[in-house]
């Protein structure tokens, strides 16, 4: 069973994503929060899989709250919904520590998809689409504090292995598993173990903070 937190400040989109996601047999809305502080308490207390997370709330907005709740370090997982699919607010998420986003107007099995990918720890958005949407908003993105200047290597990558340096840069171009399998010669099953080592190693959440961790380091440059 997964559960979900609803954090939106419309109770009629709250309500019609519970109607949606109580129809599931795998699925149960543990709580519904009207603005970013009450998302972040409800997330603390209830601890929930999932927290759908609208970005435009009144006082605590939800890239604030998706910051605060993904860094207490607990397993809840944030999607994203918004409004436009090009708003750069929603690459201020991803930086905050989403693991995806979709539009407000994503098909009800799109949502549902979603909620189980994120809740699994996979990333909701392709990884050679989150290539050309962070190449096109990677202006907007606020600065990363944990970034070095560029006189050292940053921390975050000592501990690769070149192999695995070589593949956290191509999932920063934006290659998918199976591209990197055959591209490289290996095995599927053995990118995926690199894949999950990366992110150990990394403290990456999932394959859209590997691509932003790709961005910040200079790995991978915006085209």
């Amino acid at each position: 069973m997964t559960t979900v937190l609803i954090a939106d400040d419309q109770p009629l989109q709250r309500f019609g994503s519970r109607m949606l996601l109580e129809s599931q047999d795998d699925m149960s809305v543990v709580g519904e929060a009207a603005n970013g502080s009450e998302a972040v308490r409800m997330a603390a207390e209830l601890h929930p899989d999932v927290v759908l997370m609208d970005i435009r709330m009144p006082g605590l907005d939800g890239i604030e709250a998706t910051r605060r709740i993904t860094a207490a370090g607990d397993r809840t997982r944030i999607l994203i919904v918004t409004t436009f699919d090009l708003d750069e607010y929603a690459y201020a998420g991803l930086r905050a520590g989403a693991s995806g986003f979709l539009v407000k107007d994503a098909q009800p099995e799109e949502l549902l998809a979603g909620i189980r990918a994120v809740a699994t720890g996979d990333a909701v958005v392709a990884p050679s689409l989150t290539r050309r949407l962070l190449d096109a908003y990677v202006h907007h993105l606020p600065a990363d504090p944990t970034a070095q200047d560029g006189t050292s290597e940053d921390a975050r990558l000592t501990s690769l292995t070149d192999r695995e340096r070589e593949i956290l840069t191509v999932i920063g171009q934006g290659w998918t598993n199976t591209e990197i399998a055959t591209r490289l010669h290996l095995a599927e099953s053995t990118v995926k173990t690199h894949v999950g080592r990366i992110l150990a190693k990394t403290g990456s959440r999932d394959r859209i903070q590997a691509v932003i961790l790709a961005y910040d380091t200079k790995l991978v440059q915006p085209s």
